[in-house]
Order: C-alpha cells, then structure tokens, then sequence
C-alpha cells in the first residue's frame, strides 16, 4: 500500500519536464521562492557532509548581462572558421524570457579523500532537488549545458578553481505551455537485475 508522502513525491518526479528558456513567458519569481529551492538543494546528500554545490543567481539585469557575456565568451573562445553568429545571438537572447537562471557548480572541497565523482555527484543531487521542488510549485525548469557552460573559459569567468567543475545552467521561470507526457526509451525492468 502506497502512502500519501511517498505519492505525492512520487507524482512530482513523474510528472517533472525540462522548459526551455524560450518557452518560458517572462513571469517573476518571487526570490524568496528561488531561495526555498536552494534551500532543497542543501539538503542533497553528501558524503562528510563536505557539500560541494555553489549557486550564482542571476535575475534581472544581471541576467541580461550573463547572456551578453556568455555570448561574447562563444565568440571569443572558438575559432574564427566554426563559430555562428545565430549561436551567439542565441546565447544572449535564450534568457529573455527566463525570470532566474542558476549557475550550478560542483565547489571542490580540501578533503582529499572525497574521490572527485562523489563531489559531482552530491552537486548532481543537489540539481535535482531544485528541479523538483521547482516542479512542485508549478514552475518550469530547464537544466541546460549548451553554450560555453562546460568549458575552461566559463570556469575562469566565474572565478573557480581548477578543480571546481560547472554542471549546468537551471533556467526558472514560468509557462503558458502545456505540459507534455513523460518518455522513456525502456522500461524499469530493463534497467534492474534483481540478485537473490
């Protein structure tokens, strides 16, 4: 028998869909809304409790001059005969319409004894707290990586050490869009071996 806590987190994490900052239609967040988020995410589970996320929030102009800058980051760091002006534009323009954008990094810690992916994937955790409480209270999300977010030229604009990895930018807003059903390319059973 299903009890009501585990259907209700249940329900958020099946019903749970990426918008794209495009597809969101300018509608403030509240701020402290935002902060209640990421208040979720201090709450992923993290081995010595060495809770290796860090946020940069941005909103507003703010928010403006990060697309502007991460377009300029684009054309500045790739070479002359692949870039695109329309992936430049692009960049600028994909967070018009977005009410907070969240860069969220993985902040490496001094204990060395911590092996590097369980600071990734305690960071990861932390994301998808934010997601999910993001969809529970109606606002659409996106976790992107497009862009220069992966990239050495990103970390050295945001000021993070060699060790600090960028996992994503989580765009928030709100959207007139319908949602859509859920897709999976398998089944459970198919990712599951049971060892009795």
């Amino acid at each position: 028998m299903t009890n009501n806590k585990f259907a209700a987190v249940a329900d958020v994490i099946r019903n749970r869909r990426s918008v794209g900052g495009a597809k969101m239609n300018g509608q403030k967040i509240a701020d402290e809304t935002v902060m209640e988020l990421l208040e979720l995410a201090h709450w992923a589970p993290t081995h010595g409790r060495t809770e290796p996320w860090q946020f940069f929030v941005y909103t507003g102009e703010a928010l403006l001059q990060f697309g502007l800058d991460h377009g300029n980051l684009y054309w500045n760091n790739t070479p002359e005969e692949t870039r695109m002006q329309s992936i430049k534009e692009k960049l600028e323009n994909n967070i018009k319409k977005v009410s907070h954008m969240v860069v969220s990094v993985m902040k490496r810690g001094t204990n060395e004894k911590i092996p590097h992916i369980e600071e990734v994937a305690a960071a990861s955790a932390a994301i998808q707290n934010i997601l999910l409480g993001a969809s529970a209270q109606g606002i659409a999300s996106f976790w992107s990586t497009g862009g220069m977010t992966l990239k050495p030229a990103m970390k050295e604009h945001l000021g993070l050490g060699s060790e600090d990895v960028v996992l994503g930018l989580i765009f928030l807003g709100y959207t007139d869009e319908p949602t859509k059903p859920g897709v999976r390319n398998s089944t459970p059973a198919d990712k599951v071996k049971w060892m009795n």
